[in-house]
């Protein structure tokens, strides 16, 4: 076979994961090849055409502060923006946005198009090449590529098995094929595989929908945009509309659960728990009379509606039937049949915090291939796995983002301590940090960082710092203004607050739950012309401070737990009181640090200690050598 050409690194797959990957080492300086099997899907929305919701939108922040590309692609091609949860505080914020489908593919291929040092090749991979324990390259059909790094972020594609009712095809998505001896070599290789299994619902004609009877869901005027660095939403935006299971339906999936490829026992994968497909849902919550639809528009130029909420492998026949029996679908056109997709995955504890694969050096994973969910998650691990793949090759210290400093790294920390069995999706309540890890400081946690990786310019970055300047000043300002009772009293009364009896600063009132920001204005004018995202970062920080304040001491704890490692190539075995179960945890996961060992599943605080002794002692020995 011929070698076409050399590269810093290569990056298998062109859906979320990919693309983040192949731009990131891009912008670092690492000449990359990303491949494809269609160009036509680069940055496809295999499920929903949404991006963002509930802790997902906190990942999509992130990647946007680090400088990654998924939030401004939302942007460009968002058709219905809206913040969820915002009579909740502000922790559990989280924006979500319908996609034109078509638009967002469009975007993504055109900024890799654009992206200079990047190379895109509409070619199958089949094998990673492998000597000595290190990854050189890969071979497709038809040609050897050389590389010192790969990036693995192949989705749903490894050994990818489609059902519809009884009968099931290899497919990696519905006309796609499947990549399976790419998953044969990883499996050769010695990796430890595992197979889970996802699905996604019908997709109806606009003509035979019945709006009129279904709940209409707007979204939020003016739309609310997902990047930072987006100054205006231009698209279009469309509503959205919800309707309802109810107990026809439910009996036609009673009727039919023996055609059911996950009730028959065909469908061997693990399914996600938390986002089931109808079927499971019917059977697990038997006493719900009825269960929400949301029928989401695939695009502006688009007929078709994605059904939300009845994702089915069923057979056509009882797919139809049970469209039909829902309120408002009565005459509905299946334009495409739901299905369920069965793939291999690589057990995420064979990873480095790096993403970096322990058993083949330069050998990168990212996304569905670790066993995650969603467009967002597999978009954090592609912008991770090539940061790291890059900093690799230039032999500099690898980029590690721990718990308290952002989703991100609760993701990656959790997939290579904990591993996982099912779809693993990112929920705030796997943040212990959440109050210091919002959407709405993204920013100010992480974009100094995405500038000093090289991956925000002096632009945006000059940009940030006025930002951070503007609401320092303002904080500084409303802590130093007092004023009258007789002032504010008024302001009070109208918000059915208590009167202050004595002069009390602005900051004290801000405090208050019934005051915001918007009403401070009324009694004591700013000079500043101040943005409405300087303004919300003052009110949360001014409303919030005991609650952070408190997170962050406990998270200072945490770092100090953290910064406790583990030295490379410690020998776990020998160690008195660790038992052999707590010792092949150990090996295994290979933890950086104490904390990280400390999360580990069936690691308990004993060991820890015992750990923490025989740490010290080594440490001792070598010294006094």
């Amino acid at each position: 076979m011929k070698v076409i050409k050399d590269y810093d690194i290569l990056v298998i797959g062109a859906g979320h994961a990919g693309c983040e990957a192949g731009l990131v080492t891009a912008r670092i300086g690492c000449s990359t090849a990303i491949f494809t099997m269609h160009l036509d899907t680069i940055g496809q929305m295999s499920c929903n055409p949404a991006i963002g919701g509930l802790a997902k939108s906190h990942l999509v922040k992130e990647i946007d502060a680090l400088g990654g590309e998924m939030a401004k692609i939302t942007d460009k091609a968002g058709i219905q923006f809206k913040v969820l949860n915002k009579s909740k505080g502000p922790a559990v914020w989280a924006t979500r946005v319908q996609a034109d489908r078509a638009l967002y593919r469009k975007y993504m291929r055109e900024a890799l198009e654009a992206q200079s040092m990047l190379d895109i090749k509409q070619e199958s991979v089949e094998e990673v090449l492998v000597d000595g324990g290190q990854v050189y390259g890969v071979r497709t059909d038809e040609h050897i590529y050389k590389a010192r790094a790969v990036i693995i972020a192949t989705g749903t594609f490894l050994n990818g098995l489609i059902h519809i009712g009884m009968e099931n095809f290899p497919a990696g998505r519905i006309g796609e094929s499947p990549s399976i001896n790419l998953s044969k070599s990883l499996h050769e290789a010695g990796f430890k595989i595992g197979r889970l299994k996802t699905g996604t619902p019908p997709r109806l004609a606009r003509k035979g929908i019945d709006f009129s009877v279904m709940e209409i869901q707007e979204g939020d005027v003016p739309p609310p945009s997902m990047s930072l660095f987006t100054k205006e939403i231009t698209n279009p935006q469309l509503p959205c509309y919800m309707t309802y299971t109810n107990e026809r339906t439910h009996k036609i999936i009673f009727d039919n659960l023996k055609y059911s490829p996950l009730y028959s026992g065909i469908i061997k994968g693990i399914g996600p728990r938390y986002c089931p497909s109808i079927e499971d849902k019917v059977v697990r919550f038997r006493e719900k009379p009825r269960h929400q639809i949301f029928l989401e528009p695939e695009g502006i130029d688009s007929d078709e509606y994605y059904a939300n909420g009845i994702s089915t492998s069923l057979p056509g026949e009882v797919q139809t039937q049970l469209v039909h029996s829902i309120t408002g679908l009565k005459n509905a056109e299946i334009r495409k049949f739901g299905y369920a997709i069965e793939y291999d995955f690589v057990y995420p504890t064979q990873l480095k915090s790096t993403l970096e694969t322990k058993l083949i050096e330069g050998l990168f994973l990212a996304g569905q291939i670790n066993g995650t969910s969603g467009y967002e998650e597999a978009a954090a691990q592609g912008l991770m796995a090539g940061i790291n793949a890059a900093l690799k090759l230039r032999n500099t210290e690898p980029f590690i983002l721990s718990r308290h400093e952002a989703y991100i790294g609760v993701l990656l920390d959790d997939l290579v301590t904990k591993g996982t069995q099912e779809p693993y999706r990112m929920f705030t309540s796997r943040a212990e940090y959440r109050l210091l890890l919002r959407q709405d400081n993204a920013d100010l946690r992480l974009m100094e960082k995405g500038y000093n990786l090289g991956l925000i310019n002096e632009g945006q970055y000059n940009a940030f710092l006025g930002k951070k300047a503007a609401v320092e000043t303002e904080l500084k300002r409303i802590k130093s203004t007092r004023i009258k009772p007789h002032i504010f009293n008024p302001v009070l009364k109208n918000l059915g607050g208590t009167p202050v009896k004595e002069d009390i600063s602005l900051y004290q009132l801000l405090k208050r739950p019934e005051v915001r920001y918007r009403d401070i204005p009324d009694v004591s004018l700013s000079s500043n012309n101040l943005s409405q995202d300087v303004i919300n970062q003052v009110e949360i920080q001014t409303k919030y401070k005991g609650y952070i304040d408190r997170q962050s001491e406990q998270a200072e704890k945490f770092k100090k737990f953290e910064e406790k490692t583990i030295p490379e190539g410690f020998v776990y075995r020998g160690i008195n009181g660790l038992s052999k179960e707590v010792v092949e945890k150990l090996e295994e996961v290979r933890p950086l640090n104490l904390g990280q060992a400390s999360r580990i599943p069936g690691v308990t605080p004993a060991a820890i200690s015992l750990l923490m002794v025989a740490i010290g002692k080594q440490r001792r020995e070598r010294k006094a050598e």
